[in-house]
């Protein structure tokens, strides 16, 4: 690991970045996370990933370890100290150190961490040939709504998906898809854009608040539903979206081509109208 890394008010050195053992993020998963990208040195989308993040903290009893302003100086700083113009910024708060009790500790100061990566967003060649994914079961805890550091879950589906030789999971509950094991899930059918509706049952995306946003605004089609795996497979285009590779296409699932196995239109448009408002944000011309 290299670069500069934030830990509870310091910039370091990646290797001199320490966290103790008794950290109960390390212990239980007791911490909420956060990833946002970023492009042309900018941090995009910040009030919805302040807001979701807050809830994240709150739904735990977890206090911000500044205020919202430090938090983006923060991100921004790393982003100027690790010279990132294109990828993101990971984030985290734990709720800190303590002697292991299952029951919250009182008055621990948080745990906070967060380091910057590079990566391709804007030309990501996946948008070009499109992903597998391969449906898997939804093992997960009941609070999916929270951005819990907790992600054995997550890690154990993308695993099975990677050996049944996909880029994705989907994971399904009691017959329905809930959402990729790190993105958002939606398919298209008779040009309607489905996805899954905002529950406990699935994390509030960000790309996926935007792209409803996006889709409203231009008169596409949307509808808030379950959809079975039987559907998707079905359906005349699938796609998913996150932080990092933005709205991404699906060309097969589980073996079967989706469509005639290539990057459909309403895809193409939804990726190409959320490219155009995050360079826009970036201040980068059209």
């Amino acid at each position: 690991m290299n670069g500069i890394v934030f830990l509870n008010g310091e910039y370091l050195k990646a290797d001199e970045a320490k966290v103790s053992v008794f950290d109960r993020g390390y212990m239980f998963g007791d911490g909420v996370y956060e990833v946002v990208p970023v492009v042309n040195y900018t941090v995009l989308d910040r009030e919805p990933f302040l807001e979701r993040f807050g809830r994240s903290l709150s739904e735990l009893d977890l206090a911000w370890p500044m205020s919202k302003n430090e938090f983006l100086n923060m991100i921004d700083e790393l982003v100027k100290k690790n010279d990132i113009k294109e990828g993101g910024v990971y984030m985290q708060v734990t709720r800190g150190v303590a002697p292991r009790d299952f029951s919250y500790p009182k008055d621990t100061p948080t745990t906070c961490t967060a380091f910057g990566f590079k990566k391709e967003v804007i030309n990501n060649p996946y948008a070009q040939s499109g992903v597998k994914v391969a449906f898997v079961e939804d093992i997960r805890w009941k609070r999916r709504d929270v951005k819990s550091i907790a992600l054995l879950g997550q890690c154990m589906a993308k695993e099975e998906a990677k050996r049944k030789g996909a880029y994705e999971g989907w994971m399904v509950e009691d017959g329905y898809v809930t959402e990729g094991t790190s993105s958002s899930a939606y398919i298209v059918k008779d040009n309607v854009i489905i996805t899954r509706p905002l529950s406990n049952s699935i994390l509030p995306g960000i790309r996926r608040k935007l792209l409803i946003e996006i889709a409203n605004k231009h008169d596409i089609l949307i509808e808030e539903r379950l959809f079975t795996p039987q559907e998707a497979l079905d359906a005349d285009e699938a796609f998913l979206s996150s932080a990092t590779t933005f709205v991404l296409p699906i060309v097969e699932i589980d073996g079967k081509n989706i469509g005639d196995g290539k990057p459909g239109p309403v895809f193409e448009k939804m990726r190409k109208m959320y490219i155009e408002s995050a360079l826009k944000i970036a201040g980068v011309s059209l």
